[in-house]
């Protein structure tokens, strides 16, 4: 998995890039409607899920848990189906796709950073990123009446803090790859 982040650290700095241009649409525009919400939400994990099944197809004969990375990349691209095909969805069902998205993907990422501390010491932004994406997903289940454009500044915020995350991952896995420090 070391090698192959390294390698690919393009593709995870590419994740919190579309994370942050999700977060800043969401937090700029916030009287779009639900339908430009489910496209801005339905394009995000898309292009997060391809990246991810990219990656755990790329590393699946050096590392043996490269299943984690498809189930969460499959994951976002069934999500991100979803949120296209049904684009009438009322908000509270829009917050369901979004919450339950974000606990699968934060589930992964930890998964993922835990076989990755064994090869990384004080790897702990993955760790981060995946636990932030589980307890945004938690509060969007207990709060769900609030509404989806009443959350869309969480959503913007949560996106923009999970990007960043994974922007500093890709920098750190950038800066080893270039200075040949894998195991």
């Amino acid at each position: 998995m070391d090698t192959l982040l390294a390698r690919h650290w393009w593709a995870v700095g590419l994740r919190g890039l579309a994370a942050i241009i999700f977060g800043i649409l969401a937090l700029v525009v916030p009287s779009i409607t639900i339908i430009v919400l489910i496209a801005f939400f339905g394009a995000y994990a898309l292009v997060d899920g391809i990246i991810a099944v990219y990656l755990a197809i790329r590393g699946r004969e050096n590392n043996r848990n490269w299943g984690w990375l498809l189930v969460e990349g499959i994951a976002g691209i069934l999500i991100g189906i979803l949120a296209f095909r049904w684009p009438g969805v009322t908000g509270i069902v829009l917050l369901a796709f979004i919450a339950a998205w974000a606990i699968i993907t934060g589930i992964m990422e930890i998964f993922e950073a835990i076989e990755l501390r064994r090869v990384l010491h004080n790897e702990w932004l993955l760790i981060l990123s995946g636990a932030a994406s589980v307890l945004f997903g938690l509060l969007l289940i207990i709060f769900p009446g609030t509404g989806a454009l009443a959350v869309v500044a969480l959503i913007g915020i949560y996106a923009i803090i999970f990007g960043v995350l994974l922007l500093g991952l890709a920098w750190r896995l950038r800066g080893m790859a270039q200075r040949g420090q894998l195991a």
